[in-house]
């Protein structure tokens, strides 16, 4: 099965960098999981929720817009039956179709379920010392 990118998702890809738009939009063709884009750019003001409410640890996220204008991050959540599944082995398949993609496009991607602390299953970005 093929799937596609909602009308949302892609609303959610504004403000993000177009390398890692591309590598998303390849990823939803190859991926044997559907999935939605959650959040692309992100306001300082949220990040300080986030990290307040324990669901992230840094304020210097890649959600926010760099110098260049652009967000370096997206958090991707596997969409099963109309809702999102956090089921962790749905996250790991999504990251085989976003790290293919990457390689496909020759756009290096670092994925939060390969973190050795804090994993975060639905977060993809670009690498600081590539795109600072």
């Amino acid at each position: 099965m093929t799937y596609t990118l909602g009308k949302r998702s892609r609303d959610r890809l504004a403000g993000v960098h177009p390398d890692l738009v591309k590598v998303v939009e390849r990823a939803i063709e190859i991926t044997t999981v559907d999935f939605a884009v959650l959040e692309g750019v992100r306001a300082p003001e949220r990040q300080r929720i986030l990290v307040d409410s324990g669901a992230s640890q840094t304020l210097n996220s890649r959600h926010i817009p760099g110098r260049d204008g652009f967000a370096k991050a997206v958090d991707l959540g596997a969409w099963v039956d109309g809702q999102v599944d956090w089921s962790w082995p749905l996250y790991h398949k999504i990251a085989k179709a976003v790290k293919t993609a990457a390689q496909e496009l020759g756009v290096p991607i670092e994925w939060g379920g390969d973190w050795r602390t804090f994993k975060d299953g639905p977060h993809f970005q670009l690498p600081k010392k590539e795109y600072p």
